[in-house]
């Protein structure tokens, strides 16, 4: 590993048309399994001018069985979506929570997918499609994330807050950032540039309210990042002028277009595959919130200070394919000994699907949440993101003892 370098993470908003779509198809997750438990659930939604339309297959007692919908199951899926977006905040000409056009192309689930997936006779239930999952864990912040990804989703997070409660009414939904640090062995010494795009009322690219803009954002990098790290820090603040139009208005948004966003920032690697609108039987979401259970699990316990795992599955088989641990040359102990040492640790059911669904509780609507500002280095609050909890530590240092 290099011993100085510079490195850059982004995040974007509740408000950023991607974003958008993820809450939505989030939201009709945690509706369905609000039904039903064990719903299979895979919604996409695409975001444009005025238009919000769903698409995917779906399993739901109660809602849709035996291919028709329960009476009033489609109204409460639109009144669900049009609620979204008004928590978001959008109520512009180009984007209206009361006025958008709105399309369900939710079907039935393939016979032939559920056939896989679905226990049956002898056989566990099965991962709900192949591929490949990765976690990761660094001691770099409190919340063991990469640094600038933890910055971008934190200026972000606050920018946010300030407009929902008013302390900032220029701002309005849409926003990026982008935080570059500088390195020095592994540890952040410096934050050379920072990046903030924001989406703002009218007259606010210009004169004194550019300026006013522009000193928030400041104030609001200040109080997040360190001062010992906003040393000769290069702004760019609405590098590209004006920012009126934005949101779905201003690009059309897709589901799982932010996977970077959504994990490590590029800090680690990614499988491919997203997280929003998925049910928890598929384990393109379920064994990536295990994976960085583990990893955190492993820094937290003190057996490394960075820790990369991947699981990978077959679609319809219950038990994975491989697992690969890798601390980086920090480990305290053999990688191939914590491998042996996850394995060995029942509660984890051996990380087949049910074995992760049951230990994290993943069968409940705790998804929307999920759906801006990462998925991973937040804070567990009842049942909302038990992958971050940090209570398997003694677990994995009694399997090596």
């Amino acid at each position: 590993m290099r011993a100085n370098y510079l490195f850059t993470s982004e995040s974007v908003s509740e408000g950023h048309p991607d974003k958008v779509s993820d809450q939505i198809s989030d939201a009709i997750v945690d509706l369905f399994l609000s039904k039903d438990p064990e719903a299979r659930i895979a919604c996409e939604t695409l975001t444009t001018t005025q238009l919000v339309m769903l698409a995917g297959e779906i399993r739901c007692k109660g809602v849709y069985e035996d291919g028709a919908w329960a009476p009033g199951a489609q109204e409460e899926i639109e009144a669900t979506v049009r609620r979204t977006v008004k928590e978001i905040g959008y109520e512009q000409d180009g984007f209206h929570w009361k006025t958008f056009r709105f399309e369900n192309n939710l079907h039935g689930q393939s016979a032939h997918i559920a056939q896989g997936v679905d226990a049956s006779g002898n056989k566990d239930e099965g991962a709900g499609d192949q591929g490949i999952m990765f976690g990761y864990a660094t001691d770099e912040t409190p919340d063991l994330m990469p640094a600038t990804l933890y910055y971008s989703h934190k200026i972000l997070e606050r920018m946010a807050a300030d407009r929902h409660s008013g302390a900032a009414p220029f701002l309005e939904p849409d926003t990026k950032s982008q935080v570059t640090l500088r390195y020095e062995g592994s540890l952040p010494v410096a934050a050379t540039a920072v990046v903030v795009s924001t989406q703002h009322a009218a007259g606010y690219d210009t004169g004194d309210k550019e300026a006013e803009l522009h000193a928030y954002v400041r104030k609001v990098v200040a109080d997040i990042i360190p001062p010992v790290l906003l040393r000769d820090t290069i702004y760019h603040i609405n590098p590209t002028g004006s920012f009126e139009i934005g949101g779905p208005d201003g690009d059309a948004g897709l589901t799982g277009r932010k996977i970077i966003v959504d994990t490590y920032g590029g800090a680690a690697p990614h499988g491919g595959g997203a997280f929003s609108g998925k049910d928890p039987t598929k384990v393109d979401r379920s064994a990536a919130y295990i994976t960085r259970y583990l990893a955190k699990n492993i820094v937290a316990a003190g057996l490394a200070t960075r820790c990369t795992i991947q699981l990978a599955y077959a679609i319809g088989v219950s038990k994975p394919l491989s697992l690969y641990v890798d601390t980086h040359e920090t480990g305290t102990v053999g990688d191939n000994l914590i491998e042996a040492a996850i394995m060995n640790i029942e509660k984890l059911g051996g990380l087949t699907p049910r074995g992760i669904r049951t230990h994290l509780g993943l069968n409940k609507p705790i998804y929307r949440k999920t759906a801006a500002y990462g998925h991973f280095g937040r804070k567990p609050e009842g049942d909302f993101f038990p992958w971050e909890r940090t209570d398997l530590v003694e677990d994995l240092k009694a399997a090596l003892a």
